[in-house]
């Protein structure tokens, strides 16, 4: 297995990414212990999960693949041995959403929120990579295709939501903070606040991009 710095820090994470989103949905609690088992007999140390899975998202199943991940690391004690992501949800279309903080949102209390909430189910007191899994604007959602500017109706802004995530690794809960499904423009302000105000710099984006998936260059 190769391995490959986390962003401008010292931490390494393997270049395959064990992604769990289908965690108590299409897997059992036990498959999952078995692709966990597996990818890091095969040098794996990088896990990746949010609590908004598993998918298709419902009230009835979230937060359930942070639990079968929390229950792993009771049973294999194997928790020092991961880098751990995982996501806060933020405001999006409420017929798949809503059940989440009664519509999720990206300011200090609802993020708080829900990171102790993460943190319970996956039986931590600490994730190394703390990702907004989607902006709190208007914007081109998943790489949709065909996309339109419209009205922005979220009140959070970027400052907002990074002093937040700033408070959440001074606290020790959180090591790092990235970004998932973000836009050029949304990283960069990112960075330039971070630098300006003197806070958490984020070291990770996460979008779907590959040969297969190339809307990033529309």
């Amino acid at each position: 297995m190769d391995y490959r710095t986390l962003g401008q820090t010292e931490t390494k994470v393997s270049v395959i990414c064990l992604g769990t989103m289908t965690y108590g949905q299409q897997n059992t609690e036990s498959e999952a212990h078995q692709q966990l088992d597996y990818a890091l007999s095969q040098g794996v140390n990088f896990v990746d999960c949010a609590e908004l899975y598993p998918v298709p998202p419902k009230a009835e199943t979230q937060g359930r693949t942070e639990q079968y991940i929390g229950s792993w690391f009771k049973q294999s004690g194997k928790r020092e041995q991961v880098i751990l992501a995982t996501k806060v949800a933020g405001p999006g279309p409420k017929d798949w959403i809503g059940h989440i903080r009664g519509g999720p949102k990206l300011n200090a209390i609802q993020i708080t929120q829900a990171l102790d909430s993460s943190l319970q189910r996956l039986q931590t007191d600490y994730v190394d990579l703390y990702q907004v899994h989607w902006p709190s604007r208007n914007t081109n959602y998943f790489g949709k295709l065909g996309y339109s500017y419209g009205k922005d109706n979220h009140n959070e802004t970027i400052e907002e939501t990074l002093k937040a995530l700033s408070h959440l690794v001074e606290s020790g809960k959180v090591r790092y903070i990235g970004l998932s499904n973000e836009t050029p423009w949304g990283v960069m302000t990112y960075l330039q606040l971070a630098k300006v105000l003197g806070l958490a710099r984020v070291v990770s984006v996460q979008i779907p991009y590959s040969l297969l998936n190339r809307t990033y260059e529309i």
